[in-house]
């Protein structure tokens, strides 16, 4: 078996059939297999545990004392890397997936959203926006669904119903998409622990408890004394934003407020840091299909963007988001329809099968 540079052992038949092949993860074959295909057999030792454990007890620590600054700095610094990072991974590890028309139909749907969020803010924006959101889950249960058509009804009146509820309360709609984008590597964490030869519950419920435990701590009240209680300015902008409208009080507004930076700091680490490490196959496809972002020159792309990007927060950081918004649409948004057709599985097997026949 040889030995990957992340630590990781390779030995699992590729999707080609040939063994100890890395970066190539496929769609299944067989009826009812997993999808994609478990990427190479990993035994990372205790690193993966340790990292995640001490990243989760500094960003709680800082999400206490200083939520404000965390949130702000964490995107000027990690914001628009972790961007190009996790495009390169989804696009690497789910390339059998996302290309074809489904690729060219996904693009031009989060265009649009990207274009919505270039315009002034109205209530007419905010509403195009959302139904291109719901426009990329349809696409994604028409892919995933094709064949069962009883499923692919109830997924489409679901939908509906949703997409009804978030047009006429949009402002749940987007708290709701700001902390569930946090939430979202969790799935991503999931789907490549599968390829670990032992302590996968031991890694998921790690995983678990920052995503899920350290969050309903903080929102229970019952972390409040170690809180920091500096209420005005950007704190209370910030806690408007991601804080349900109806729950909005001072109090209230910090928890949602230290629940957002703490998960954004450690979405970060998983982009910036597990996935690049642990996952160098995913990578490797990207490299192949866009060769001029090959290795080392995305990091360089996203440290540029990132260097400009904190300028704009330095001269107008109002406009800096607004800009920071638009072009993030891009790896937010794609994620969703990837990790509804996961969820989906067989389905999108053999969906891409018939695309393929």
């Amino acid at each position: 078996m040889a030995t990957t540079s992340a630590g990781a052992t390779t030995g699992a038949p590729s999707a080609t059939g040939a063994p100890g092949t890395a970066g190539t993860a496929g769609i299944a074959g067989a009826e009812g297999a997993a999808w994609p295909a478990p990427g190479p057999a990993a035994r990372p030792g205790v690193a993966p545990f340790a990292g995640f454990a001490l990243s989760a007890v500094l960003a709680l620590a800082l999400a206490l004392r200083a939520p404000t600054g965390l949130a702000v700095l964490g995107l000027a610094v990690f914001g628009l890397l972790h961007n190009v990072l996790e495009l390169r991974y989804v696009a690497g590890r789910f390339a059998a997936v996302l290309t074809g028309p489904l690729l060219r139909l996904l693009l031009a749907l989060v265009t649009g959203i990207v274009l919505c969020r270039l315009l002034p803010p109205s209530r007419a924006a905010q509403s195009a926006e959302i139904l291109l959101a719901y426009g990329l889950l349809a696409a994604a249960c028409r892919y995933g669904l094709r064949g069962r058509p009883r499923l692919l009804l109830a997924g489409v009146v679901l939908l509906g119903v949703a997409g009804a509820a978030s047009l006429v309360f949009p402002a749940y709609h987007f708290v709701v998409l700001a902390h569930l984008h946090n939430v979202v590597p969790l799935l991503f964490l999931a789907e490549w622990s599968r390829r670990l030869a032992r302590g996968r519950a031991a890694f998921l419920a790690l995983q678990s408890a920052w995503v899920l435990l350290v969050p309903a701590l903080l929102l229970s009240g019952l972390l409040d004394g170690l809180l920091s209680q500096r209420p005005g300015g950007w704190t209370d902008r910030l806690a408007a934003a991601y804080t349900p409208p109806a729950l909005l009080t001072p109090q209230a507004g910090l928890r949602f407020l230290a629940v957002f930076a703490f998960l954004q700091s450690m979405h970060y680490v998983v982009w910036v840091w597990f996935l690049p490490r642990y996952a160098p196959e995913a990578a490797e496809r990207f490299d192949a299909r866009v060769p001029g972002l090959r290795g080392v020159r995305a990091w360089g792309l996203g440290a540029v963007l990132g260097l400009l990007l904190a300028l704009l927060f330095a001269v107008d950081y109002a406009r800096g988001r607004s800009v920071y918004a638009a072009l993030a649409s891009y790896h937010a948004y794609l994620e969703f329809p990837v990790l509804l057709m996961l969820v989906l599985g067989p389905g999108a097997n053999r969906a891409r099968t018939e695309e393929e026949e």
